[in-house]
């Protein structure tokens, strides 16, 4: 977009409220029509978590054809195509070229800027938005409403009251509070009669009771290949290969997290999930039992499985978590359990460790232009928003797209 004049004193003020990517999308998308913007910020400086994701490389969008990109939305998978209509994959990778930020699509589809890093991007982004005339206001808290309309603000100076024509709110989850996605909001917008789904822990990782053997030995250990079986809230099989981690707490990593959603709402129903995990993917169980019967030549049963099965010695470990020390004793158990260890999961990890967060302003409480009905002139953007996506660029799109929808709400509403 390219940059523009200062907004002359009869122009409409928009407050956008979140410096995360869907309150500096929606930023840049008011500017472009001509209304003035003040965005504010609760931190020192816009982007913080931000950064942090694109700590291991900056994973943008992905490159998976639609429909299926959209069903990675789940239950909100109907809304969501909506948004992407306007801003797709395609479309945020040229808004990055735009930035002088290229592209690419890596092995696994996701793609990331050619450098795989967030602060360039997100500087530059800032440096331009500043030259289109948005002011930032760092360190402004927002703290609800006067009871005349206006926005309260807390600041290093005391409070504050800031008034606007229409309200943007990119406040996020309630991931990494630390860095500014703290929740705080929910209770204020249910104050107001708004109605929000209580936020959840989601690409998260979950709790399993491991012996102190386990966790002293093997915390930290990658399982990979595997492939996780678990069952739906239909109770349908799923199957899904990939890689995850034993943790200290339990087990976590992308595998996991991909399938989070699944887990956790049956924990929420059940008060626990069971996970399976094939720990030898391309051998059937006849095979393993097979191997498995072949003489020791004096091995112990430890170094005869990871031998006979071509499993680490954290995999071997599972299994002797799940069978006890005596394993060795019933070889039909151990190629059931290298193809099926059970893993009993009693709860998902702290909401305020996980990546992102389920829950939020359900959709059914704003308008098409993601206007509360119930706070007029009061628009809503990006993971505040009840739906929920894996990692692997569905949630910064959707962000993207979410955030250009309110911001054309805004518009429209205004005239």
């Amino acid at each position: 977009m390219s940059s523009h004049a200062e907004p002359g004193p009869a122009a409409k003020r928009v407050a956008v409220i979140g410096g995360g990517p869907a309150g500096l999308f929606a930023a840049e998308r008011l500017r472009a029509a001509g209304l003035a913007v003040d965005l504010y910020e609760a931190k020192g400086s816009p982007g913080r978590k931000f950064l942090i994701a694109g700590k291991g490389g900056l994973n943008l969008t992905h490159s998976e054809p639609r429909p299926l990109f959209d069903s990675r939305y789940r239950e909100r998978t109907a809304e969501v195509a909506g948004w992407l209509d306007g801003f797709d994959a395609e479309a945020l990778r040229r808004w990055a070229q735009g930035l002088g930020v290229d592209t690419y699509v890596g092995s696994s589809g996701r793609v990331f800027p050619l450098d795989r890093k967030a602060a360039p991007l997100l500087r530059g982004w800032v440096r331009r938005l500043k030259e289109q005339g948005v002011r930032f206001h760092v360190q402004h808290r927002w703290l609800g409403w006067t009871d005349d309309g206006a926005l309260r603000m807390q600041t290093s100076d005391g409070e504050i009251a800031v008034s606007a024509d229409a309200t943007v709110l990119a406040l996020g989850g309630g991931s990494w509070p630390e860095l500014g996605s703290d929740g705080a909001w929910v209770d204020t917008l249910r104050a107001r009669d708004v109605d929000v789904a209580s936020l959840q822990p989601a690409n998260c990782g979950f709790d399993i009771a491991w012996s102190g053997h386990f966790r002293q030995r093997h915390a930290g250990s990658p399982l990979k290949p595997v492939v996780a079986h678990w069952r739906d809230l239909h109770g349908a099989p799923r199957e899904l290969q990939g890689e995850c981690v034993a943790s200290e707490y339990g087990i976590e990593g992308s595998l996991v997290y991909a399938i989070a959603a699944d887990l956790r709402e049956t924990i929420n129903r059940d008060g626990h999930a069971l996970l399976e995990l094939d720990l030898v993917p391309g051998r059937d169980e006849t095979r393993l039992r097979a191997d498995l019967g072949r003489p020791r030549k004096g091995r112990s049963f430890g170094e005869h499985l990871r031998r006979a099965s071509g499993i680490d010695a954290a995999k071997a470990a599972l299994v002797f978590e799940v069978l006890g020390k005596d394993a060795g004793s019933d070889l039909d158990a151990v190629a059931r359990t290298l193809k099926r260890l059970p893993l009993r999961l009693p709860r998902p990890r702290p909401m305020a460790e996980t990546i992102s967060t389920a829950g939020g302003v359900r959709l059914e409480a704003l308008d098409a232009g993601l206007m509360l009905p119930a706070l007029p002139g009061v628009f809503c953007a990006g993971e505040m928003l009840d739906w929920e996506a894996p990692t692997g660029g569905y949630l910064l799109t959707a962000c993207y797209a979410s955030a250009l929808r309110a911001a054309e709400g805004v518009i429209d509403w205004l005239g």
